[in-house]
Formats: structure tokens, C-alpha cells, sequence
């Protein structure tokens, strides 16, 4: 085979459709457009969801509950493992996990799960254990150190600054 020889798949490419190239090519006059109005004119689009000026259906239904989603606290699960990578006694942190890619992804807080057997000792900074992967890190005399995610600082910082509200002296009259 050589490079004259290739050619795309049967299928894989498909010819442009030519429009307003005649009644008898199936695009002609309105262009796939449909009749008159506001959809048939250039530049013309309607964002999603719009009526026409009818109440729209997303607004005419009414709302309940409340979804957590948005404020869940996301970890980067690292298994016990593949800790294993490192050198007896080394210190394993977040910024170790994410050069030799144990850590990828957008996640901010890494967790170390218990799954698998550890065969080094070692340092673990991490911002969650699991009770499994603490019991067997510090069976083998390693450490396990939390650290404490920067929005959890700022709300200890909030609660510290936070004066307890005094009380107003009673009217005598």
C-alpha cells in the first residue's frame, strides 16, 4: 500500500449541500428555510426556550427544592497501592501525587483510600483518609497529616473574627 493508494472510509465524508440551486435539486427557492418569517431571515435566531412572547414553559412551572450539587466537596481519589512508588520514608504530598500522576484533574483536595496493601513507610500530607488507609499507613510507623483546605481556613477565620452580639441594657422607666 502506498500513500496513493488511501482514501477516506465509504461514508466518512459527504458532499456540501447546495442551496437555492434550482427547484429541482431539493433546497432550491426557500433554501430548507421553510415559508416567511422571522426564522426565514439572515441572522435571525431565538434563543432556547423562547415562545414567542408566551409565557414560557421553564417559568410557567412552579419551583421546589433545593439541590447540594454546587457545594459538594470533591476529592482526587489516590489508592494505597500506588503509593507504593515512592521511597521508604519519603513524604508523600499533594504536589509528589500530581508530578508522577497519581493526582490528575481539576480536583483541589486529594483523598487516600485503603484499597490495596502498603510496603513503605511514609509521610502521607493529604486533605482526607479514609479510617482504613490511616490504620494501615501508621501500622507501618508512617504518618498521616491532614491539611486544611483554604475555604475551610476562611471559615475559621470568620467564626474567630465573629463578636458575640452584646446585650442591651433593660429600659427603666
Amino acid at each position: 500500500m502506498r500513500l496513493h493508494d488511501l482514501k477516506p472510509r465509504p461514508g466518512s465524508r459527504h458532499r456540501r449541500k447546495r442551496l437555492g440551486q434550482g427547484e429541482s435539486s431539493g433546497h432550491g427557492k426557500t433554501s430548507g428555510r421553510g415559508g416567511k418569517g422571522q426564522t426565514a431571515r439572515s441572522g435571525s435566531s431565538i434563543r432556547i426556550g423562547f415562545e414567542g412572547g408566551q409565557m414560557p414553559l421553564i417559568r410557567r412551572i412552579p419551583k421546589r427544592g433545593f439541590n447540594n450539587k454546587a457545594f459538594a466537596i470533591r476529592y482526587i481519589p489516590v489508592n494505597l497501592e500506588s503509593l507504593n512508588k515512592f521511597d521508604d520514608g519519603a513524604t508523600v504530598d499533594e504536589t509528589a501525587l500530581r508530578s508522577i500522576g497519581l493526582a490528575n484533574g481539576t480536583g483541589k483536595r486529594i483523598k487516600i483510600l485503603g484499597t490495596g496493601e502498603l510496603t513503605r513507610k511514609l509521610k502521607v500530607t493529604a486533605h482526607a483518609f479514609s479510617a482504613s488507609a490511616r490504620t494501615k499507613i501508621e501500622k507501618l510507623g508512617g504518618a498521616c497529616q491532614l491539611v486544611v483546605a483554604p475555604v475551610a481556613e476562611k471559615a475559621q477565620e470568620k467564626a474567630a473574627a465573629k463578636k458575640p452580639a452584646k446585650a442591651k441594657p433593660a429600659k427603666t422607666e
